[in-house]
């Protein structure tokens, strides 16, 4: 393997210290040293040794050719192994350090905290070792080591055993962001390329070289893909790819001038991503495909841009979404968004050369409801704030090298074996979907937009429980003949087909949004309630916790971002009834990502519009008119007052349409024109849309 080749320098001037680390280690985990440790602290630091030594092992196994040589049950033993302790099956993780809530209770509140953050940084050394990233390895060591002693000393007082936390990532912050950049660039890093690219894919044997989690989902989809003939599969490549190549088409944006193109997936697709890679390659573009971060200087909530397995443990992940809260400084902040930009200034050719992200998504997972542990760490109020301005002044930088004008991207979803034993008629008929008649959605898309393009003002109402009543104010259009306010959305960026949106004005823009079910970023809302005032969040509440102030504050952690208030950057009414239809058929309406959930219902996006960063780039719709709604009050502040311009987040939440008592445009002369009535579209030429419910669709949804 090529990329092993670009770390051997690296490895071999960080040796000796390495080995010194292991037997330092070993000799404590033979026992000569324990009597020194405050008893309570015994069985934390025996575990942890203990797990260190199974990392040195790990290491050994793959260094001498083990992920290629070893049978099945081995590799399946490995990899239990390596993550038992804080699988969400079994129980383990209830007794694990890596749990918050178990290290209080054994070690204290403040100490439990630090040193259970400490084993969650330690078990990055998975990583390290399967990708010969040994410096990063032997610094983990150091930092256990060292953390080690202060308690062989005595037992250290909190903010000493902080300080030690707190320069371990000051000192490496550098190499830490840096190497996140490059890998985010440079198709060099080809790690998981090669693995893709080099495998027999027919041998699910090569999911344990990447050295994350294999469960069920990932053996399963992989199992599944290698039964369909290349035909099919190179033909969801094609959907894939294509809708990217469109994308730029669309956008005027010369491809031709791009190199790279990084690609996003969940482990178990790497058939599907194979036949994307020649596709791609075919258009000039190589691949840069990086892992979800692992570290947490890199790290953000329980986002995991990058590609991954699916989640051993989503409440692991939940409880340590705000671990940098240890380290969260001014001081540091500013030293990451230094360490960014001359990141970023060094791999300028590389960033100029980028031509955009192409995301595989996945669904099916059973949808998790977090439980809030006051163990866990989290931001203060300060540093809430301090986090906005961090994501803010990162994303400036970002889209300095990289600008949003000068590059595309496409989104597609497919199911996840976990979704029932349906599994394979499920992914039959998403692939179905997928692939809709572009043209034919065209055609009725254009009907709404017709009409909405006449509306002052937009109405949403919902019904039964739902409690929904949101008044859309519009843009005016100077030149009607010529303009438009929405965009005639089919499949190219934003797979699958099925939506026209808009930018609204957010004066005059107001009422409740609500959804009795929803799941965003992989976590689930129950009874989601959000009121806009002029444009913008004013309250928000849903029944997730049993207080309100956990329910407000899982909001605005995981929706808000930390931030007080957020605009609404996107009005959109979602036409893909087949999607819809087949989702009730399955009972799955919950478990779709947010790219099919938005298609099913008019949606509203919290954060930027659509446009973000690229407002002054033309667009047209299939019309010939020019799409004028890009901009809304804040993202008009770019030049005067870019701090309250971009929000460096987009939302999307919908009402499904059983929840939908209307929609109803409202022209300027007061008339009020019906598009959506009792969840089912009434405006004339929109009649396709309503044949994928038909009457026994309607029957099994409890309608009349």
């Amino acid at each position: 393997m090529k990329y092993k080749e670009l770390f051997k320098e690296h490895n071999e001037s960080v040796a000796e210290r390495y080995e010194l680390m292991i037997e330092r280690i070993k000799a404590f985990s033979d026992g000569s040293d324990t009597q020194l440790l405050p008893g309570d602290f015994v069985d934390y630091f025996s575990k942890t040794a203990d797990f260190l030594l199974m990392i040195n092992d790990w290491k050994l196994f793959v260094s001498n050719g083990g992920l290629d040589n070893a049978d099945a049950e081995t590799l399946s033993d490995w990899n239990e192994r390596l993550y038992a302790d804080i699988l969400a099956c079994g129980g383990a993780y209830e007794t694990s350090y890596a749990n918050p809530e178990y290290a209080g209770a054994k070690l204290g509140d403040e100490y439990g905290k630090l040193l259970s953050f400490l084993y969650a940084e330690l078990r990055s050394g998975i990583i390290y070792a399967v990708e010969y990233r040994y410096t990063e390895l032997t610094i983990l060591l150091e930092l256990y080591v060292e953390v080690l002693c202060l308690f062989e000393d005595g037992m250290p007082e909190i903010k000493e055993l902080k300080d030690v936390l707190y320069y371990y990532v000051n000192d490496y912050a550098e190499m830490m962001i840096d190497y996140r950049v490059r890998e985010m660039l440079d198709p060099e890093l080809s790690f998981a390329a090669d693995i893709i690219m080099e495998s027999d894919l027919a041998d699910i044997r090569y999911l344990y070289k990447f050295g994350e989690y294999v469960s069920d989902n990932e053996i399963e989809l992989a199992r599944f893909l290698n039964g369909l003939p290349q035909e099919k599969i190179d033909s969801m490549a094609y959907t894939y790819t294509h809708g990217y190549e469109e994308g730029f088409r669309i956008a005027g944006i010369d491809l031709s001038k791009k190199k790279t193109v990084n690609i996003r997936y969940f482990i178990g697709q790497e058939r599907m991503v194979k036949a994307a890679i020649l596709q791609f390659e075919k258009m000039g573009l190589k691949p840069v495909i990086y892992r979800a971060p692992i570290a947490r200087v890199n790290r953000r909530l329980t986002l995991r841009p990058g590609y991954a397995a699916t989640s051993p443990n989503k409440q692991y992940d939940y409880d340590h979404r705000m671990d940098e809260a240890l380290f969260f400084d001014k001081a540091f902040v500013e030293r990451k968004i230094t360490i960014m930009k001359n990141s970023y200034e060094s791999r300028k050719q590389l960033a100029k050369e980028y031509a955009g992200p192409a995301v595989i998504e996945v669904f099916g997972e059973k949808p998790f409801e977090p439980a809030n542990k006051k163990e866990s760490i989290r931001l203060s109020d300060k540093q809430q704030k301090l986090s906005v301005y961090s994501t803010t002044e990162c994303s400036r930088i970002v889209n300095e090298y990289i600008p949003q004008s000068e590059y595309s991207f496409t989104i597609i979803a497919y199911p996840l074996p976990e979704i029932g034993n349906n599994f394979p008629e499920v992914f039959d008929a998403i692939v179905e979907v997928n692939t809709l008649d572009n043209e034919a959605y065209k055609k009725v898309h254009q009907y709404l937009i017709d009409e909405l393009d006449k509306a002052v003002k937009v109405r949403v109402i919902g019904k039964g429980d739902n409690c929904t009543d949101m008044t859309v104010m519009m843009h005016d259009l100077k030149n009607p003949e010529k303009e438009t306010n929405f965009e005639n959305c089919t499949a190219d960026v934003n797979i699958p087909v099925g939506e026209v949106f808009t930018s609204p004005k957010l004066t005059g823009t107001h009422g409740v949004l609500n959804v009795s079910e929803v799941y965003l970023n992989e976590l689930k809302y129950k009874n989601l309630k959000i009121t806009f005032e002029d444009g913008k969040v004013k309250e928000y509440t849903c029944d997730n916790f049993d207080t309100e102030e956990e329910n407000k504050a899982y909001i605005k952690e995981n929706v808000l971002y930390n931030r007080e208030t957020l605009p609404i950057g996107e009005f959109a009414i979602g036409t893909n009834t087949t999607a819809y239809v087949l989702a009730n058929k399955f009972n799955i309406v919950y478990m779709l990502p947010i790219l099919i959930a938005e298609k099913m219902g008019p949606h509203f996006a919290v954060g930027d519009t659509c446009y973000s960063r690229g407002e002054e780039l033309k667009l047209y719709n299939p019309d010939g008119k020019e799409i004028v709604a890009k901009d809304n009050e804040c993202s008009l502040l770019r030049d005067t007052d870019p701090d309250n311009a971009y929000f460096d987040c987009h939302t999307d939440i919908t009402i499904p349409y059983d929840e939908l008592a209307s929609i109803i445009s409202v022209r300027a002369d007061g008339r009020e024109v019906m598009i959506i009535k009792d969840g089912r579209f009434v405006l004339p030429g929109c009649e396709m849309l309503n044949e994928p419910f038909g009457t026994e669709t309607d029957e099994c949804m409890g309608r009349s």
